[in-house]
């Protein structure tokens, strides 16, 4: 069986990227919404994306952008991959992948139940990879909150393409999130902060050495 990977999704200081960094993770995520506490301009991301080195995932976190946040993201915040996390539709995404052909496209796709996992069969043709997380009430955060879906629901789906987990996940139940779902990356921004947008290193640093031990 393949090694279960991690995204530390959300980071804003140098000291968190490090610990991402030190302790093992496959991927680091930068937010990019104004109405998250986790939020940094492109700039501040730019910064951080060039402390982690070639082999790390810079993931850019989006919800519904234009052309002219998704070319700054690019360019200032030197990422290589687009988590699009709103509502985008199929067609969006084959419109950002003609624009930019060089960077991969991650899709959200919402989950509470059954038919929502079935949702990500839309997007075969246009995501590289589907990033299942829990939907959240309307008119809050799309994601980032904490919540956690019945991963029971992924049991037995015939994914359509590379997938990963998200939601509510922390060092305490990561174990049986991968062995429910069979997860091969799993993505933690909440489960690893002591406050709301806040990352703590150390629980950065146990996340990722129970990833590691998987």
């Amino acid at each position: 069986m393949n090694r279960v990977n991690a995204k530390i999704c959300g980071l804003s200081t140098p000291e968190t990227v490090g610990a991402a960094i030190r302790h093992g993770a496959a991927h680091i995520g930068f937010v990019f919404f104004p109405k998250s506490p986790r939020n940094v301009d492109p700039a501040q991301a730019g910064a951080l994306a060039a402390l982690a080195p070639p082999h790390i995932g810079k993931v850019a976190v989006l919800v519904d952008p234009d052309d002219a946040l998704i070319d700054e993201v690019i360019r200032v915040g030197s990422v290589d991959t687009l988590q699009l996390h709103g509502k985008e539709a199929p067609e969006r995404l084959a419109a950002i992948r003609a624009r930019h052909p060089k960077i991969a496209l991650w899709k959200a796709v919402p989950v509470r139940a059954r038919a929502d996992v079935d949702a990500a069969r839309a997007f075969r043709s246009v995501a590289d990879l589907i990033l299942y997380d829990a939907k959240t009430p309307e008119g809050t955060l799309p994601g980032g909150m904490g919540l956690r879906f019945d991963w029971t629901l992924l049991d037995g789906f015939q994914h359509p393409q590379r997938w990963a987990l998200s939601g509510g996940i922390d060092e305490g139940n990561v174990e049986r999130a991968a062995a429910i779902t069979g997860a091969r990356l799993i993505d933690a921004s909440s489960g690893v902060e002591s406050a709301p947008g806040i990352k703590n290193v150390d629980k950065i640093a146990a996340f990722l050495q129970r990833v590691a031990s998987l």
